[in-house]
């Protein structure tokens, strides 16, 4: 029996491209599709607004009309609109694929109150490369100590409003964790001007924003006479969209709590 998806920003480029994916996979059926309160595209079929076939599914900025039993909810939207709809979700024990960044930590806090109540995937990003790059750079991490520098890079497409990435900080707490460091003391955001040579703790997140690259990240280990590089390139937003599809097929299937790809993935 194929799985009900409700796509919330179905009008963003992620939200279109999960909506597609629905369609190229008899495993899954679009139940319902939101977008923000005042949009154009409130009432106009959302196959057609992201390029699909016709579906039959009106899109609506009332989640709690089209929340159904054995649906699943996936997110990219922005950070108050994902806490409305888990609110929702929530109260109708709906599981929930959260995919969007940008959370502060009050918000993180109710996140996790509210993944009490449904189960709640939480990822800043859905690429299973990306995933598994997380678990093997705190593989990295540890073998290779405080001898290395550890450098990131990241570069995203001219209109993304946050940064660094919540992929690039995802990839950084991933080497911080392993090297017992905490990221929010010694992550460095671009430098500029006479800043000294460069202490042994620091991990830098530096961030590219120029026309319309998908999204890529370098990790660089840089010791004395080597370095060792890591590099994932998303081609296409497809793979975010199959990947949160096939987290919302496993999140089906949870008890409530909050999860993230690396659980799905049976990364630890």
């Amino acid at each position: 029996m194929a799985i009900g998806i409700i796509v919330c920003g179905v009008g963003g480029r992620m939200g279109g491209a999960v909506v597609r994916a629905i369609q190229q996979s008899a495993n899954f059926k679009l139940t319902g599709a939101i977008d923000k309160p005042g949009s154009a595209r409130l009432g106009k079929d959302a196959g057609e607004v992201s390029t699909a076939a016709h579906l039959g599914i009106a899109i609506t900025d009332n989640i709690d009309a089209v929340l159904r039993p054995n649906t699943v909810i996936i997110d990219f939207t922005n950070p108050q609109a994902s806490l409305g709809f888990l609110r929702s979700a929530a109260k109708r024990r709906a599981p929930m694929v959260v995919a969007t960044t940008g959370f502060n930590p009050k918000q993180q806090a109710e996140i996790k109150r509210l993944a009490r109540r449904t189960p709640t995937l939480l990822s800043a990003n859905t690429s299973l490369g990306v995933n598994v790059l997380v678990s093997l750079l705190n593989k990295a991490a540890k073998m290779l100590g405080d001898d290395y520098d550890v450098e990131i890079i990241e570069a995203h497409h001219r209109f993304k409003k946050d940064a660094p990435s919540g992929t690039a900080l995802a990839l950084g707490r991933s080497v911080a964790n392993a090297l017992n460091r905490d990221l929010d003391r010694v992550a460095i955001n671009g430098r500029q001007g006479i800043v000294g040579e460069r202490t042994e703790k620091e991990i830098a997140l530096l961030s590219v924003r120029a026309g319309d690259i998908v999204g890529e990240h370098t990790v660089i280990f840089g010791g004395i006479g080597e370095r060792l590089e890591f590099i994932h390139r998303a081609h296409s937003r497809d793979t975010f969209s199959h990947g949160a599809l096939r987290a919302a097929e496993w999140l089906a299937k949870k008890k409530p709590g909050l999860y993230s790809m690396q659980d799905m993935l049976g990364l630890y």
